[in-house]
């Protein structure tokens, strides 16, 4: 048997050791691609997510998404592109974006695309589109779009189609005046109740001095019946006795003295009716001129006199002596507010036994106060917050609009001045109205 020589044992042996180490080397290599695949997997559906991600998002936007190069050419588009534009089949990617102007628009929209890229600038501009129901308007918002190292690649147009929006503003603006109309009816209806109610307070007031004077009228005509009579028998001869016993028949005597007192009463009620004209006439006053200093007290006794000329219920107004604040301002339009508070304080008291309605005059620094405040049963803390709100009210229906109370604070605020809702010392309700202070008389 031979024997193996020991350079053929080492070489062996070396062998053995190499192809180990490839073997393992192999494994390793082979770990790491699998762990190099795995990643790429992982790597792969996270970008396939993204890309579904992206896609869907791209999908949903309601507005037309365009992305374009250098040349304007489009590579890409998302939204609502399709809805809108209806794609041709033969018209692929690649297309010029001025393509889907109409005539008059490419230029504007071509002159647009290169101030975005030279510029790298946001603009937007309002373009003309064919789309797939004829000609119409779209609103592009043109943003450059930039690679990695800040160079202008092309750029990102985000379209909105306008034509729906002006509809939409047009129909709003349409219902905006439908309803200041259907407030302004309401304001007026407001008005007319008011009206009303002052119309009630005149006509009471204007009839025991215009009664007073229709009944010494019929008193003058009759004694200038009977003094015709004694005349016509003087021009016709009648004898002194024949005179004397007519006019003790006639009763002249007491004609004469009654005279005097029908005339003096027709007087008086001329003069009543007269006041209460010149009332109606300062309560009516436009008031649209400048503002003028006026006295408080007086513009609020006219105004709360005539709320109580026209209500039926038995309420008792106490005028509360004190300041004599003078005001700044439209007296015809405080009288307005004057006359809202009282009514409405009047009109919580229907319930209340012995019914009482202060109006309390007072000086705050350069503010003229009034406080109108009365004995009811006041308002809930629930709803004190909402009392100024235009259409509120706790009235029943067809009782009132609540606007008085609304109408009144906001011309408080036109005049610098203001209104609001403060404690009773009554336990009713209470409203403190402060205007600008005029100049001293």
């Amino acid at each position: 048997m031979a024997l193996a020589h020991p350079s053929d044992r080492s070489e062996a042996a070396f062998s053995d050791a190499a192809w180990a180490d490839v073997i393992r080397a192999m494994d390793r290599t082979y770990s790491e691609l699998v762990t190099y695949q795995e990643k790429l997997e992982t790597q792969n559906a996270e970008l396939e997510d993204l890309r579904r991600f992206m896609s869907s998002v791209f999908e949903s936007v309601s507005d037309v998404l365009i992305v374009v190069d250098r040349a304007h050419r489009v590579e890409q588009t998302g939204g609502s592109f399709d809805r809108l534009f209806n794609p041709r089949p033969d018209r692929h990617l690649g297309f010029l974006v001025d393509d889907l102007a109409t005539e008059l628009s490419r230029e504007l929209i071509r002159a647009s695309l290169e101030k975005v890229i030279e510029t790298r600038e946001f603009t937007t501009v309002e373009i003309e589109v064919v789309t797939r129901d004829g000609a119409a308007p779209l609103e592009l918002s043109i943003a450059p779009r930039l690679n990695e190292r800040n160079k202008s690649m092309g750029a990102v147009i985000v379209g909105r189609p306008v034509g729906e929006l002006r509809r939409a503003y047009f129909e709003l603006e349409a219902s905006h005046k439908a309803l200041k109309e259907a407030q302004g009816h309401l304001v007026r209806n407001e008005k007319l109740a008011s009206l009303g109610r002052l119309l009630a307070g005149v006509a009471h007031e204007l009839n025991n001095p215009i009664s007073f004077v229709y009944a010494n009228t019929h008193a003058l005509e009759k004694y200038a019946n009977r003094f015709e009579t004694y005349f016509e028998a003087v021009q016709a001869g009648a004898s002194r006795a024949e005179l004397v016993a007519l006019r003790r028949d006639l009763k002249l005597d007491r004609a004469v003295k009654n005279l005097r007192q029908a005339i003096n009463g027709a007087k008086e009620g001329a003069e009543r009716v007269r006041d209460i004209v010149e009332d109606l006439r300062r309560l009516s006053a436009e008031g649209s001129g400048e503002a003028v200093d006026f006295d408080l007290v007086t513009t609020t006794r006219t105004a709360a006199d005539w709320v109580v000329r026209g209500t039926k219920t038995p309420v008792k107004i106490v005028f509360s002596e004190g300041a004599r604040p003078v005001a700044r301002g439209n007296p015809g339009h405080v009288q307005q507010i004057v006359m809202n508070l009282v009514q409405n304080a009047i009109d919580a008291l229907g319930e209340t036994a012995d019914p009482r309605v202060t109006l309390r005059h007072e000086t705050r620094g350069d503010r003229a106060v009034l406080i109108v405040s009365d004995n009811g049963p006041g308002i809930s803390p629930e709803i004190v917050g909402s009392i100024f709100d235009p259409f509120f009210t706790t009235k029943p229906v067809g009782k009132g609009t609540g606007l008085g109370l609304s109408i009144s604070h906001k011309i408080a605020q036109e005049h610098g001045g203001d209104l609001y809702y403060c404690k009773s010392d009554e336990g009713g309700s209470c409203f403190c109205l402060e205007l600008p202070g005029g100049q001293s008389r």
